[in-house]
């Protein structure tokens, strides 16, 4: 019961910034109409739009909002509050999942530079430890400069072990290594950072299925996992790189950073409603700690609170 009550309360005080940008303008509508009609579903799908909701997902809440006042008579302003939280919560319950991580787990993390990669690899190996995980790094993103000696400081800060090459050497060749390594020191989670460069989807596209390849040739029983870290801050840009992500090397769940930076956290609602990708994890602070599990009830009371 209080882990339930700090995760809400971290993600309260972490969506702050977003609450006051969607909500905060949700009221100040509310405030201004007396009555629902059509100016008043055009001007609240415009704030949804405008809070990083985006048209597609804002549209469909609009329509769904309409179709419930119309069945159900609803005529006064106060009510839709609360509809819409109903309506959002559903949103983000949809499909939504945990991460299990049976013993072997082989985890590919891959985004753009710039995004807090190397910090939230370093947070998800300290969760992992602390639920009783033996977690190894792999330093596979080779050819960002000290990328491998950052990701080290994480490894020491989580207390778990790294496998490194030489900057420039072959990311496959660091991943061969560190299978070996996990195998023989019985770890039950390898964590592989890769590298992110989107401007040549080729050939990051190459690297990864090389990677991939060394995976099934000297771990294949073990359980997969690719996830995306992509920057809240960013908004919308995070929908068109968690989209090209997915065309080009097939993720199969997402971790969403620096919540608490930034108003854009509406993303998270757009995300859940327009890719078939579960959020496993959000960013809500710089502490060790502050990478939570994405709970979509949690995440729903922060963002109406």
């Amino acid at each position: 019961m209080e882990e339930k009550k700090s995760i809400f309360k971290k993600m309260k005080e972490g969506l702050s910034k977003t609450r006051k940008g969607i909500t905060g303008r949700i009221d100040e509508l509310l405030r201004y109409y007396r009555e629902i009609d059509d100016d008043f579903f055009d001007d609240l799908e415009e704030t949804l739009i405008i809070s990083d909701i985006g048209y597609e997902t804002s549209n469909k809440i609009i329509e769904d909002l309409r179709k419930r006042v119309k069945d159900e008579k609803i005529g006064n302003v106060d009510q839709i509050k609360a509809i819409l939280k109903e309506n959002i919560s559903q949103i983000l319950e949809k499909d939504s999942k945990g991460l299990d991580l049976p013993s072997p787990t082989v985890i590919l993390v891959v985004g753009v530079n710039g995004v807090g990669k190397t910090t939230t690899i370093g947070k998800l190996a300290n969760i992992l430890r602390s639920n009783g995980k033996k977690v190894l790094l792999a330093a596979a993103d080779t050819f960002r400069a000290a990328a491998a000696e950052q990701l080290e400081i994480w490894a020491n800060r989580a207390g778990v072990d790294i496998v490194r090459h030489n900057e420039g050497a072959d990311p496959a060749a660091v991943v061969y290594d560190a299978i070996q390594a996990a195998k023989s020191r019985d770890r039950d989670v390898l964590i592989c950072d890769t590298a992110g460069r989107l401007h040549n989807k080729k050939n990051l596209m190459n690297e990864l299925e090389k990677i991939k390849r060394v995976i099934d040739r000297e771990m294949p029983e073990a359980h997969r996992e690719v996830l995306l870290i992509l920057d809240a801050t960013t908004g919308q840009n995070a929908i068109s790189q968690a989209s090209m992500f997915k065309d080009t090397v097939g993720i199969t769940g997402i971790v969403l950073t620096k919540l608490d930076g930034t108003a854009k956290g509406g993303v998270v609602i757009a995300i859940k409603s327009q890719l078939d990708i579960p959020i496993y994890y959000i960013g809500v602070g710089e502490q060790m700690d502050d990478l939570q599990p994405f709970d979509p009830q949690a995440f729903a009371e922060g963002l109406f609170e």
